[in-house]
């Protein structure tokens, strides 16, 4: 009697526990979580091998960071755009601008015009913590569809500089979660609701998705876009090689960045950069033309190898600190003087 009166009380005391001291389901998680989610639409210019600039429109996805209105998403959405929206749940759309950007981990900070009533900031996890086998929730707007959950878990684990050398400062997660066009930017959940990543890309051979996706760890972006705050320069381009170089008929030992797409109102725009006129197949290799190329930044050299240098040098600058550019214009070098936002 005593045993079944035991085994009945530990029921009862189940079914009694406070809502926060059960394992909360993915729907509900979902509730939680929707409303940091946004959906990023921008508008920009590329260039191409007839000339000219022709506009395009990028949409991705974020997730509100801060009550007072940042909000993390990949560089590839936002860098050189000329101008960016951002829509919460709910459908309430709000101008943005990049106010930190890393490419070379695929991470940009917007800021917003202002916080949408509805919108709630996102809990930011220690992504060292995350293990393999660890299930984990996307929430962003493949092909636009807004706010859609995939689930899946976490694949492997990659160090900076090893899967993918274009982005040489992130940390990925890869995992099986379902990834499409329109969810990068957008916020990878632990199973506790908490950002753990931000979307980046996926590898696919089909053009779908095929279970290889990769997502920047949450404490890169951290480091990156919080600690550290990247300087934004809203350029896009090419980094000078030294074949290339001699195939332009530039003086020997002639290192630079080749500017392709200079973003509007952006630092790069206010110094006075000008982006290529048309886009040439040299080698194999789509390479800008008629636009700057920056030969060096403070004094120093722009090569790859002194790109961390300067990178670190920039961003340990204070706002309105005056820096100067060194370009190849026409033929002509000219010094540009500018001032960080």
């Amino acid at each position: 009697m005593r045993g079944g009166t035991a085994g009945l009380l530990a029921v009862l005391a189940v079914l009694w526990l406070p809502e926060a001291g059960r394992a909360q389901s993915v729907s509900e998680l979902f509730k939680k979580v929707a409303p940091s989610v946004v959906v990023i639409r921008a508008r920009g210019r590329e260039v191409t091998a007839g000339g000219g600039p022709s506009n395009f429109s990028e949409i991705g996805s974020g997730v509100l960071i801060s009550t007072d209105g940042k909000v993390m998403t990949a560089a590839h959405v936002v860098h050189t755009m000329d101008a960016i929206t951002v829509e919460v749940l709910g459908g309430e759309t709000v101008a943005a601008r990049v106010v930190a950007s890393e490419p070379a981990a695929d991470l940009s900070l917007l800021q917003l015009d202002k916080v949408p009533a509805g919108a709630r900031a996102a809990t930011l996890a220690n992504s060292d913590t995350v293990q393999v086998g660890d299930q984990v929730m996307i929430v962003g707007a493949p092909f636009g569809l807004s706010h859609s959950l995939s689930v899946g878990w976490i694949s492997a684990r990659w160090a900076p500089n090893t899967v993918y050398r274009e982005m040489p400062l992130a940390e990925f997660f890869q995992t099986d979660a379902v990834i499409n066009t329109g969810n990068s930017g957008g916020p990878m959940f632990n199973m506790k609701g908490e950002v753990i990543g931000i979307v980046s890309h996926n590898i696919s051979k089909s053009g779908g998705s095929e279970g290889l996706g990769f997502v920047v760890t949450i404490n890169t972006a951290k480091q990156l876009l919080l600690e550290r705050r990247s300087f934004w320069s809203g350029l896009e381009g090419l980094m000078l090689s030294g074949e290339l170089a001699d195939l332009l008929n530039l003086p020997p030992k002639t290192s630079g960045y080749i500017v392709k797409t200079v973003a509007k109102d952006s630092p790069g725009a206010l110094l006075g950069l000008r982006g290529a006129t048309q886009v040439a197949t040299i080698s194999g290799q789509e390479v800008p033309l008629g636009g700057d190329i920056i030969l060096a930044i403070n004094g120093v050299a722009m090569s790859m190898p002194n790109v961390p240098r300067i990178r670190e040098a920039m961003s340990q600058m204070a706002a309105g600190a005056p820096f100067t550019v060194t370009i190849l214009r026409a033929g002509q070098v000219l010094e540009l003087t500018g001032q960080l936002p």
